[in-house]
């Protein structure tokens, strides 16, 4: 068995052994662990059953994991985003977009993705989704992220006389179990600990059962849940109306600069850039991560990623795809213990939503504020997202402006003609939401 892993994964080439790679594959199935309890969580918001939703999560993780393990012999694994689980669940779903057509979406987005890694225009894309955009997208969802986990914990409340965010009851059980979590996070994380994450949120959930906040199940161990209602539920035509453009937008460019972003990141890491940078092979990684995206819609399962998790597998010492097998093996697992991950409670999985998604603003260092045309689109990006609670007017709103300042100043040659047509089909977008309100 050694020696056939030694042939399959070429672990002498890279200088790495089985022992090591099996512990960087359980350092990253560690550290990735919470999205078991915080993906099929926020899925179930939006109205699909639990069981179905984690069974789907895991699913998807290992198969996803696996292909990306044996086909490129990287140590990157997959999972649904949390910003594409956000949107899904939240703004498509909880404002009665259908689940087919929420899917088809997303398996556009995939189809998308597809084309531009197999036909090789990735540095095309690069070069005409504007800076700015591509920036701030990431951040409004970050924010949309942390705002949702705030309002899971009862941290924040909406005040229906004064139609604003208030403070909850602080005092009550919830929100105080809430802000230990996130303190708890926020100390595993400065002191670098790895599944810090999932620890905290495990700590929480042990907190909560003398505390009557988490409820323990009759036992750890189940079958998988059925996917009932989640299988090909699909409405291509339907997705492909106008007014669900921003959407699309909102899947495909935070999952095509954050999976480039994260392979070049994470492969620096792991030493594979050449002198000029490049990842060798990167096309392969994109192959696997874009067709993840259109075989998970077919589930209904958001836009599946590569995980900046998988960095802390090669801090470990992981350096081939025998560390993403030995990850998806162990999520695999999970699929036996769906108790454990239901008897999470919410306040529980709330504050890795608001850790993770604060997380997400460091990218708006990258923003050029000495360039109003770059910086006032990016604001309005964040701000539409948050103020109006929908990432799709976040991004329609940053493409609208954007191209007005390039307009205004003259500077419109500076972007690919696609931009202003886009921000046209942005206009329609705000008559047509604006008609229906």
């Amino acid at each position: 068995m050694l020696n056939l892993l030694n042939r399959l994964f070429k672990l002498p080439e890279h200088g790495t052994d089985v022992r090591t790679e099996v512990i960087a594959g359980l350092t990253t199935f560690a550290t990735m662990a919470y999205i078991v309890a915080v993906i099929p969580g926020m899925l179930s918001k939006g109205g699909l059953p639990f069981p179905a939703a984690l069974t789907v999560t895991l699913v998807m993780t290992v198969l996803t994991s696996l292909a990306m393990g044996l086909y490129t012999n990287r140590p990157f694994v997959l999972g649904p985003g949390l910003g594409s689980a956000a949107i899904f669940s939240y703004t498509l779903l909880g404002d009665g977009v259908p689940l087919s057509i929420a899917a088809g979406i997303v398996f556009i987005s995939g189809v998308l993705f597809m084309l531009v890694s197999f036909l090789g225009i990735r540095d095309f894309i690069v070069r005409v989704i504007p800076q700015s955009v591509k920036v701030s997208v990431g951040v409004g969802i970050g924010l949309f992220i942390a705002l949702l986990g705030f309002k899971q914990a009862g941290i924040v409340v909406a005040n229906a006389r004064k139609n604003v965010l208030v403070f909850g009851d602080l005092n009550a059980m919830g929100p105080v179990l809430a802000m230990v979590g996130l303190f708890l996070i926020m100390l595993f994380t400065v002191r670098r600990m790895k599944g810090g994450i999932i620890l905290a949120i495990l700590l929480v959930t042990v907190i909560g059962i003398p505390l009557g906040v988490t409820r323990v199940p009759e036992s750890l161990f189940a079958l998988p849940g059925a996917m009932d209602g989640m299988m090909f539920e699909l409405d291509i035509m339907g997705a492909l109306d106008v007014t669900y453009l921003p959407f699309l937008l909102a899947f495909f460019i935070p999952d095509f600069f954050s999976t480039l972003g994260t392979l070049l990141g994470v492969g620096g890491r792991a030493g594979y850039l050449d002198d000029r940078g490049n990842l060798p092979g990167i096309d392969r990684n994109f192959h696997v991560d874009s067709s993840a995206t259109t075989f998970g819609a077919l589930f209904s399962c958001p836009v599946l990623t590569t995980y900046l998790e998988s960095s802390a597998g090669v801090e470990a010492g992981g350096r081939t795809g025998l560390t993403a097998v030995v990850a998806a093996l162990g999520f695999a697992l999970m699929l036996f213990l769906s108790p454990l991950a239901s008897m999470i409670p919410t306040v529980a999985t709330a504050p890795a939503l608001i850790f993770i998604g604060i997380s997400m603003m460091a990218s708006m260092k990258k923003v050029n504020y000495d360039d109003i045309t770059e910086y006032l689109p990016a604001f309005f990006c964040v701000a539409m997202t948050i103020f109006s609670f929908n990432s799709g007017n976040g991004i329609a709103a940053a493409m609208v402006v954007y191209a007005f300042l390039k307009l205004a100043t003259g500077r419109w040659r500076e972007d690919h003609w696609s931009v202003y047509a886009i921000a046209a089909a942005m206009v329609y977008y705000f008559h047509v939401v604006a008609s229906t309100h």
